[in-house]
């Protein structure tokens, strides 16, 4: 059976139109020189060009800016600009939502359609979690074999149950990419287990390309009643109660985090697989939630400047711009 030909997701005229409407707030509103606005959208100035010609043609500049996401772009410079990212897209949605995953998770599919190149060898780190569940089963099929999608987390409980949340294996497949999963417990019953599965080759050549990676994709967790390492059986009750008395509100890529986004002491890290995350890296790395019961978890992750680009919806965008939630580690 013939190959789909690789289709450059910029030339879908839904997306591409959205694109040119970010691009010419970009500079009608913020002054931005089309390199900037390239560093911005993480796409190449020649493309930045060909945005712009295109939203004169669409008409989408006149006095002012006529497109339906001027409010979502509006408030993901707004949040760039409030928690210091390099990155930041907003999505719309309807009013009463407090929780949109799926539409989260569509916008994070066309952030990866968008930047992956088509020919050339890429390599993407990816997280857990239900939102990025939601953007793998929208991300658009392709071909492209020359990328590779490692898994940044285990995959299995303690007792060897395969979860859910297999994101790495389904994104890899809907791309026709390489896939390197994480075939071992989230979280493994002693620290000697954890020792042992470290020491293996394929562990070290997970982590090797995980070094590699232009781009790591992540959702973003929280401590509770609800929350998903809970919920999905990778802690125990009893763990999350001791890793909130550390001070745990957000967890990042299984570790549990304070208001600072630093890394509290919590007993099941020891015992945890996932990849370390490191302060201040100069490759995206993206978060892709939604949830009012996410926010505090979100601002605190950039706070410790563990990530550095943000995928939401405009409802949870609105909350993440509250002052007295991004001043909460401060006092």
């Amino acid at each position: 059976m013939k190959k789909p030909v690789p289709r450059n997701p910029v030339d879908n005229p839904d997306r591409r139109l959205d694109l040119a409407a970010r691009a010419a707030w970009l500079s009608y509103e913020k002054q931005r020189t089309q390199d900037q606005i390239a560093r911005e959208m993480q796409v190449s100035r020649q493309v930045v060009q060909r945005l712009m010609a295109l939203a004169h043609r669409a008409g989408l500049i006149e006095f002012r800016l006529k497109h339906a996401l001027t409010d979502c772009i509006e408030l993901a410079e707004r949040l760039r600009e409030k928690l210091d990212l390099s990155y930041c897209d907003v999505a719309p949605n309807e009013s009463e939502t407090i929780e949109d995953l799926a539409t989260v998770g569509s916008l994070g599919a066309h952030y990866l359609e968008t930047i992956l190149p088509s020919s050339e060898p890429f390599t993407i780190g990816v997280g857990n979690g239900r939102t990025m569940r939601e953007l793998s089963r929208r991300i658009e099929r392709r071909d492209l074999p020359e990328c590779r999608c490692v898994s940044l987390m285990g995959n299995l409980t303690r007792d060897g149950k395969a979860n859910n949340h297999d994101v790495v294996s389904w994104i890899a497949e809907a791309l026709g990419a390489e896939c390197y999963p994480r075939p071992m417990p989230i979280i493994t019953n002693t620290a000697e287990e954890r020792r042992v599965l470290q020491a293996q080759p394929g562990y070290q050549s997970i982590s090797s390309l995980v070094a590699e990676a232009q781009v790591l994709i992540m959702g973003m967790g929280f401590f509770g009643a609800k929350s998903s390492l809970l919920e999905d059986g990778f802690i125990t009750a009893e763990e999350t109660r001791q890793a909130i008395e550390a001070g745990a509100v957000g967890e990042f890529l299984g570790f549990a985090i304070n208001v600072e986004g630093a890394i509290v002491a919590a007993e099941y890290h020891e015992r945890l697989t996932s990849y370390l995350p490191k302060p201040d890296q100069h490759r995206p790395v993206i978060i892709v939630a939604s949830g009012a019961q996410r926010a505090a978890a979100i601002v605190a992750a950039f706070k410790g400047r563990l990530a550095n680009g943000l995928i939401t919806d405009e409802n949870t965008a609105r909350i993440l711009l509250d002052d007295e939630l991004t001043q909460k580690g401060n006092r």
